[in-house]
């Protein structure tokens, strides 16, 4: 426990050092802080916990005993009964008195014994479900703040590293779903599914952006690249049909211009029908 407490605050003190400059601040100390915290309850939860199991295993161990006691001079009073038949008929209602009762004690020590597992086996569980809880509370608490972590996903955008840009506007997403920026976030990872050539899964997450965030700073660019990735996918009447839309909806922004651009290399019209026209 104390070998894992000290490489979860070195994995925290690591990434706070590699962190930029900008990045630590006081929700980075506030951060520290909480892990700390957690890591002392749940060493103090499991020394709880091992004091717990100790005491139900002594009393297991000890009605185990009993049983197996009883069960030996259940035995030896039968043997001894049986041989007094052959011998005198005058101790029996004695001894089958003697063996019942210890009959009796018996199956109300099983009976102990059944409660008592029963307990050991509910306090095992909640144990565990606490543990849970406590472990999702630490991955939640070492999740750097928002801004933090989008400022990092854009950047590595920006640098090309795809795979880790990708990861963490993954993580964005998951841990900020209602932010304005998540709608940011699915935009970019759309982005690059397209440069990918990923065109299927771009087009759904274009899509992402257009439901959650209709109003988004991101809802024009994300329908033009949605019309576009449509296109290389040869679902044409589709595609324009998205390109037309932006032209209506955004008629005086820069991807309106390109999409008519785009419309006039492919002989369509802005608005009606999809025919041909001269170019």
């Amino acid at each position: 426990m104390k070998s894992q407490r000290f490489s979860m605050v070195s994995v925290v003190a690591l990434w706070l050092a590699a962190a930029p400059a900008w990045g630590v601040s006081k929700e980075m100390i506030q951060l520290q802080t909480q892990v700390d915290t957690l890591q002392q309850q749940m060493t103090h939860m499991q020394q709880s916990f091992d004091e717990r199991m100790g005491v139900m295993k002594n009393l297991l161990d000890q009605n185990t005993d009993t049983i197996n006691k009883a069960a030996s001079a259940t035995t030896a009073l039968q043997n001894t009964l049986q041989k007094q038949q052959s011998e005198s008929g005058s101790h029996v209602d004695q001894l089958s008195g003697q063996i019942q009762s210890l009959n009796d004690t018996l199956d109300e020590l099983k009976a102990r014994l059944t409660k008592v597992s029963k307990q050991l086996e509910d306090m095992q569980s909640t144990q565990q479900n606490m543990a849970a809880q406590q472990s999702q509370q630490q991955q939640q608490a070492q999740v750097p703040p928002p801004d933090v972590l989008y400022n990092n996903a854009l950047r590595d955008y920006q640098a090309g590293k795809n795979d880790l840009a990708v990861q963490e506007f993954g993580d964005y997403v998951k841990n900020y779903p209602n932010t304005d920026l998540a709608g940011n976030c699915y935009f970019y990872l759309a982005d690059i599914q397209f440069k990918q050539g990923n065109y299927q899964q771009a087009v759904k997450t274009y899509d992402q952006v257009l439901q959650n965030f209709p109003d988004g700073n991101k809802a024009a660019t994300a329908e033009l690249k949605k019309g576009m990735a449509l296109l290389e996918l040869g679902k044409q009447d589709d595609g324009v049909a998205a390109l037309r839309h932006v032209v209506q909806r955004y008629p005086k922004t820069n991807e309106a211009l390109q999409a008519r651009e785009r419309l006039r290399k492919l002989g369509v019209a802005t608005v009606g029908s999809a025919r041909r026209e001269s170019q």
